[in-house]
């Protein structure tokens, strides 16, 4: 019987942790779709919630929204895949802050929230060419696995605001308001611009007047 006990114990402590709320999806202009942890899959529109484990895809066409519960942003361009490895905030305990996403492909805008604002060392977003830190910013990424848009592939990167720290194989290297790069991969040193090479980012009016890129 105390085992029968402890392990529906144990299953009720997983399958809270699993159901962990990260943010819900504010907005989306096309087909959007979550995988969790565990495989299953769903379809996710305006109001649908977020987990932390969860790989979200937006399909062609689509942009989406993501707000999660410090407060922060994710906005996602169409063909977008990206991970929420990690995502704990309470407002009492700045000591279990933890932020961490991977972008597999696509792009994104990323606006800090309260975690970001408080723990910025907790940030973090893992691309195959590099890791970024913040230091409370507006930022975007995208990482292409082929050359598209003028564009080759690997990471591009554009700092609205605050900043931003690059870290792969090569070094530490930081991004100021203004200034966008290239990372080819994980061994390149990063390239600095101070014109856009072709980002676009361009959500639908709906979205609000948030930054936007156009070549």
């Amino acid at each position: 019987m105390r085992i029968l006990v402890a392990l529906l114990l144990w299953v009720a402590a997983t399958c809270a942790m699993a159901a962990q709320v990260a943010g819900v999806v504010v907005q989306v202009s096309g087909a959007m779709s979550a995988r969790s942890a565990s495989g299953a899959a769903k379809a996710l529109h305006a109001k649908s919630e977020v987990e932390s484990g969860d790989t979200l895809v937006t399909a062609a066409g689509a942009y989406a929204l993501v707000r999660f519960i410090d407060n922060s942003e994710l906005t996602l361009k169409p063909g977008t895949t990206v991970v929420v490895d990690q995502f704990s905030f309470d407002s009492a305990k700045p000591e279990s802050d933890r932020a961490a996403f991977t972008l597999v492909k696509g792009g994104l805008r990323s606006v800090t929230g309260l975690l970001g604002k408080r723990s910025k060392e907790k940030f973090a977003v893992k691309t195959p060419s590099a890791t970024i830190g913040i230091r409370g910013t507006t930022f975007f990424l995208e990482y292409l696995t082929a050359a598209a848009s003028g564009l080759e592939p690997g990471l591009h990167v554009h700092v609205s605001a605050g900043g931003i720290s690059i870290v792969n194989s090569a070094g530490e290297f930081r991004y100021d308001p203004g200034q966008f790069g290239y990372i080819k991969d994980d061994r390149a040193k990063p390239v600095k611009m101070f014109a856009n090479p072709g980002m676009q980012f361009a959500p639908p009016a709906s979205f609000g007047e948030a930054d936007t890129l156009i070549p």
